[in-house]
């Protein structure tokens, strides 16, 4: 594989980044920072390596001739055109499962500050307001009732937890899953007229743009808290924000954001919002595994084996 060349379109994580660079020739955003430099290369490259976030559009498949592959660091692959990289019979894998947990962990520790108002909390302290009385109250979670948009494995996973706080848990998805004993809803706003906390962690992409509208915020009501660790594209921003400045809803918690890492002004100011940068798999074990799964996406193709994590659109049905 030492002579094998892969184009990198992102800052790639040092846990991923490092297998690459010991096993193939990495070029790295060379089509963003040096066009001559990348056109001369461009015919070798015979694979990407992405991130989550990262575009990989039809057009620049194109430019890469002998392109096979594309290794996605993340389990979104929404930026990918998928179908353009199908109809060139180039393989597209990603990292699931592996960040399953530290995601949901993250979902339920948003909801927890969001809730409680924990690093409200912990600036009234370090700015010595305690001894002059004490803060407003703050909201329940264990005993209320979640709604999960999404219920893929990392839904699951936030719902064996929410269970464990004694939270009743119901869901929506693209169909009602037979084998799970939570209550379906067909909608997101029929969910989130039922829920006092609504987490979004639904694929994103066009089918799922804004999902979370203001007619779902409405419904969650002035009592209800959004979760968002899914993509910032599922939630209409702009009425969110509208929806926390009327009093529509309660409050947030948002590790994502339509345009990262530019947050609005808005959201940064309000104190009953809690944001978080984008963390949900952000631990060091689980950007190891990533790593890890990432480049044995790679090594398998590259060996003529099976790769490990195909996206669904490009597994073998049967």
């Amino acid at each position: 594989m030492s002579s094998i060349d892969v184009l990198s379109v992102t800052k790639l994580s040092p846990f991923y980044e490092a297998h690459l660079r010991e096993h193939f020739v990495l070029h790295d955003r060379l089509h963003d920072t040096d066009p001559s430099a990348f056109a001369k290369i461009a015919p070798r490259i015979r694979a990407i390596a992405a991130s989550g976030e990262s575009k990989v559009s039809a057009e620049l498949m194109a430019q890469l001739p002998a392109l096979e592959i594309i290794s996605v660091f993340g389990v979104g692959y929404d930026g990918v055109d998928t179908q353009a990289a199908k109809a060139r019979g180039v393989m597209v894998t990603h990292t699931p499962n592996v960040l399953n947990d530290d995601v949901a962990d993250l979902a339920m520790g948003l909801m927890l500050a969001a809730a409680r108002q924990l690093p409200a909390a912990d600036r009234y302290v370090k700015e010595g307001k305690w001894p002059n009385g004490p803060m407003p109250l703050a909201r329940k979670v264990s005993g209320t009732r979640l709604g999960i948009v999404g219920m893929g494995r990392i839904g699951q996973a936030i719902a064996q937890r929410a269970l464990a706080f004694g939270m009743s848990v119901a869901y929506t998805a693209r169909s009602a899953k037979a084998e799970l004993p939570h209550p379906f809803y067909a909608t997101p706003r029929d969910l989130a007229a039922h829920s006092d906390y609504l987490v979004v962690i639904t694929p994103g992409g066009a089918g799922t743009r804004k999902l979370i509208n203001a007619e779902v915020l409405a419904a969650l009501g002035k009592n209800g808290v959004l979760i968002n660790v899914a993509r910032g594209s599922v939630v209409d921003e702009a009425a969110l924000i509208d929806a926390l400045q009327k009093g529509v809803i309660a409050g947030a918690g948002l590790d994502v954001f339509e345009s990262e890492p530019n947050v609005p002004e808005a959201l940064r100011q309000m104190p009953h919002v809690v944001l978080a940068p984008h963390i949900g798999s952000a631990t060091t074990a689980t950007r190891q595994a990533m790593g890890d799964l990432a480049f044995g996406n790679l090594k398998n193709h590259f060996a003529g084996q099976a790769v490990i994590t195909p996206v669904p659109e490009c597994a073998v049905k049967g």
